[in-house]
């Protein structure tokens, strides 16, 4: 087993135990325990590029974001639909992003909020500005899909 691969089992394990049990301690060392309440899903089903902005792999970038408008997500239920743009000084980073409902049951994010977007080896970490808790992780494609289930044979 290389170091990489290792690395990235450790991380998921972090992050699955971390999902399933409510992380209170804030001395905990991985950055995906302290979203154990937060909902997850993969980057290609989450992010978009907004209508004022050109796609790409560059839309996201770690920063400061506010939240200039809030929908429904087309065609799913359940989902709410953010814009966010970037607040940093010549950026003109602007993209949509899909969270499932219940990752806002605990706190609502409103339009003119602030979003703290962190960039992680697993993807993406959605957090409330003020209060630095992450309510949502954009997980790399690959490792979304190393976190589904699986029916196992005995």
């Amino acid at each position: 087993m290389t170091f990489s691969t290792l690395s990235r089992a450790l991380c998921l394990a972090a992050f699955a135990a971390a999902c399933a049990v409510p992380v209170h301690a804030t001395s905990f060392t991985s950055s995906a325990s302290s979203a154990g309440s937060a909902s997850s899903g993969s980057v290609s089903d989450s992010i978009g590029a907004s209508s004022n902005s050109s796609g790409g792999d560059d839309r996201v970038a770690a920063g400061a974001y506010r939240v200039i408008d809030i929908a429904q997500a087309p065609a799913k239920a359940d989902t709410t639909r953010m814009t966010l743009r970037a607040e940093a000084a010549g950026a003109a980073r602007e993209f949509t992003l899909d969270v499932p409902n219940r990752a806002l049951a605990e706190r609502t994010v409103n339009k003119g909020e602030l979003v703290q977007v962190n960039a992680r080896e697993y993807g993406y970490e959605f957090a409330h500005a003020d209060t630095k808790r992450a309510f949502f992780l954009a997980l790399q494609d690959d490792w979304y899909r190393d976190l589904a289930s699986r029916k196992v044979a005995i």
